[in-house]
């Protein structure tokens, strides 16, 4: 498939930032962070900007931009709708919550059932942007059950790094934070690498023969449907060298894993300051090393309709 860079920033943003959004209300929530002015007008503006952001950027692979809203009158059918509803329906707890701590400096009562609430907002977001692809069968790297837990998993992964830099940044860093992130990250690493094993042995869900009904034999074109690239080729026929595959493949071990896992090592032993330096590098590497993984995510996944062009 196609690796469109909005839709790359959108999975990636909102990812991280959804995932910020839940840990921090629910951490507030239950008082496990004070109410300060400063941490919740960073903490929910940071979470609140890159999820904005991303939903914003995933307008641009739209042909007409501007009729995006017509989406949301398809929840029934459309997982692609019901992502949208349910972004939409976040806003409105955390945007309360928000208030709440940031003007009147309080998060107990029904503010923390509106912070509950946003987190619960925020994990059924994600489960549906996951599902978009999760629902598309043509795709056997997307429509399989890795596709959802990963979505969730690197949320958490991502939103507690986030967290954990947050709150060092704030003189409030917890060890036992540093180490869920760390655990989180190993996590990821394993579950991608499961993944990546997983789609390497994956043939494609149909072949020409079954196709086109035709059992016996082998199936082959006599003459290719068009001379020149179209936009079924551009879209869904993009193809990216193993070679090159590898080497980015590489490059997300270190820079989306081994690399944050690393520092988030020296933010459990270090003193204050260098943690903090340690869990700020961990954000930054972990989220470029994420927007090389989306990019695979989309690269790699072949679609059966590039069968009819030869490309199986």
């Amino acid at each position: 498939m196609h690796p469109a860079y909005s839709v790359i920033f959108f999975t990636t943003a909102t990812g991280a930032g959804y995932g910020l959004l839940a840990l921090l209300c629910l951490a507030a929530a239950f008082g496990l962070v004070p109410p300060d002015f400063w941490l919740g007008f960073v903490g929910l503006g940071l979470a609140l900007a890159l999820v904005s952001a991303g939903l914003l950027s995933s307008t641009g692979h739209l042909g007409r931009p501007e009729r995006a809203w017509r989406a949301f009158s398809q929840w029934r059918t459309s997982w692609l709708s019901r992502e949208g509803v349910a972004s939409v329906l976040t806003y409105v707890p955390a945007g309360l919550f928000g208030i709440g701590w940031v003007f009147f400096g309080q998060t107990q009562g029904w503010l923390a059932a509106a912070g509950v609430l946003a987190a619960i907002g925020a994990a059924v977001t994600v489960c549906t942007t996951a599902m978009i692809y999760a629902s598309l069968k043509p795709i056997g790297e997307w429509a399989n059950p890795y596709t959802l837990p990963g979505y969730l998993i690197f949320s958490a992964m991502t939103g507690t790094v986030l967290l954990d830099a947050l709150l060092a940044a704030f003189g409030l860093g917890s060890r036992w934070l540093a180490a869920a992130a760390l655990v989180l990250t190993l996590a990821g690493w394993v579950f991608k690498e499961a993944v990546w094993r997983r789609n390497d042995r994956l043939d494609m869900p149909a072949t020409v023969n079954s196709a086109t009904g035709l059992a016996g034999g082998t199936v082959r074109s006599v003459e290719w449907p068009h001379t020149e690239k179209n936009y079924l080729l551009k879209e869904m026929g993009f193809r990216v060298a193993r070679k090159h595959a590898e080497r980015l493949r590489n490059l997300v071990r270190l820079a989306a894993f081994a690399v944050p896992a690393l520092l988030l090592a020296v933010v459990l032993a270090a003193p204050p300051v260098p943690a903090l330096v340690a869990a700020l590098l961990a954000t930054i590497v972990q989220l470029a090393g994420m927007l090389v993984e989306r990019w695979l995510f989309f690269a790699q996944a072949r679609h059966t309709v590039t069968l009819y062009y030869g490309t199986n």
